[in-house]
């Protein structure tokens, strides 16, 4: 999560008619290591790599896109019955509900920030399930004291969420009915999404993050909802952004 309190990523620019150019979703590639860790990039990062979402298709959990055995399904039940999201899933709905934000998109942006893991540490300082700045919490009145420093705060899977849906409502109402710009701005700051007069800024991270998190939200939405699946995975996920500074490390032939 980024916002106008801190700098984000390398700004590098693609061509200027990726400013103009609809976004695509994203095609998702993933793996399951020897661990049962569900590995996801928008990338085929490595050989271990495998194509799970075409992107630009409906989602369809009933219809298996694949390179060799990997189906959809197996990203279905990988995002929407991780163990993490039940049990905090009733915190989602209730933050939804109060600051009126869609159940979906919050579901989305928690699976592309934290990947459902309450202690995410992001490089940057981005702290929880939603990957919330400290900067971000004082922005809401969020304060340290002799108890607890806001970092310590932040890690109160509650308090995350609900700050994480009160800057997610703020960016629904500075960019109404823009989905896109609302994704692109939890990533880069509205701040960014303004400078470049109201588009996805052209920055690597930031386009690959709309992708995946649209991509995400077409998952959790009612209607795309999967049945549920016996071997739901209890492991963690692992996202990978391009342009992001969570790369891994090549791929050597000892693995």
């Amino acid at each position: 999560m980024a916002t106008m309190f801190r700098p984000t990523f390398n700004r590098l620019l693609l061509l200027a008619a990726c400013l103009v150019t609809p976004l695509a979703h994203a095609d998702i590639f993933g793996y399951v290591d020897a661990d049962g860790e569900t590995h996801f990039a928008t990338q085929k990062l490595d050989p271990r790599y495998t194509l799970y979402i075409k992107g630009d298709g409906v989602f369809d959990s009933s219809e298996a896109r694949a390179e060799g055995t990997v189906a959809r399904s197996r990203f279905s039940e990988a995002i929407t019955r991780h163990p993490n999201l039940k049990k905090y899933e009733a915190l989602v709905i209730a933050a939804a509900a109060e600051f009126k934000v869609d159940v979906a998109l919050m579901k989305a942006v928690m699976a592309a920030e934290s990947g459902f893991n309450p202690g995410a540490v992001s490089p940057k300082g981005a702290i929880g399930l939603m990957q919330i700045m400290p900067a971000t919490a004082e922005r809401y009145g969020v304060a340290g004291d002799a108890r607890r420093s806001i970092q310590q705060k932040l890690t109160d899977p509650q308090t995350n969420v609900r700050l994480a849906a009160r800057y997610l409502r703020d960016l629904n109402a500075l960019f109404p009915n823009q989905q896109p710009l609302v994704i692109a701005s939890y990533n880069a700051g509205e701040g960014a999404v303004q400078k470049y007069k109201n588009t996805v800024p052209p920055y690597p991270e930031t386009r690959n993050y709309v992708q995946l998190v649209t991509q995400f939200y077409q998952v959790f939405m009612p209607v795309a909802a999967s049945p549920a699946l016996a071997n739901a995975t209890g492991r963690r996920i692992h996202l990978t952004i391009p342009g992001r500074s969570n790369m891994p490390e090549p791929l050597t032939s000892a693995n």
